[in-house]
């Protein structure tokens, strides 16, 4: 079962988003903020992806994005940015940034998904 580490600081999209991905078989473990994100994937278990809000306390998005490519243990856990600012150049920014791909709230569940299957190679 892969495993998902959700990185979100909205206590309601966290608890929405973490019961949706469970239902569909995947084991979610959650961050509330950039910091915690990043010393959970070095402290504990290595998530299979990563679901980035970009707009987060501590450290946002942005920076967590950066110093997980730039960290050798961590450059291969694929990211998508998760943000409700969806102006044309945030997909540009957050792929700049690390990120691997780029998904808009509210979240389209069949959308993410697919995005997610295709990163972690089970799509069909």
């Amino acid at each position: 079962m892969p495993t998902i580490l959700l990185v979100e600081d909205n206590e309601m999209n966290r608890d929405m988003l973490s019961r949706r991905l469970m239902r569909k078989g995947y084991e979610v473990l959650l961050a509330v903020d950039g910091q915690q994100g990043i010393d959970m994937c070095l402290l504990q278990a290595k998530p299979d992806l990563m679901l980035l809000d970009m707009s987060l306390p501590v450290k946002d998005g942005w920076q967590v994005a950066r110093e997980m490519k730039g960290h050798d243990l961590l450059q291969a856990i694929p990211i998508i940015a998760l943000t409700a600012h969806a102006m044309a150049d945030d997909r540009q920014r957050a792929l700049l940034a690390g990120c691997d791909d780029y998904d808009t709230k509210p979240v389209d569940l069949p959308r993410l998904l697919g995005k997610i299957e295709h990163l972690l190679g089970t799509a069909e």
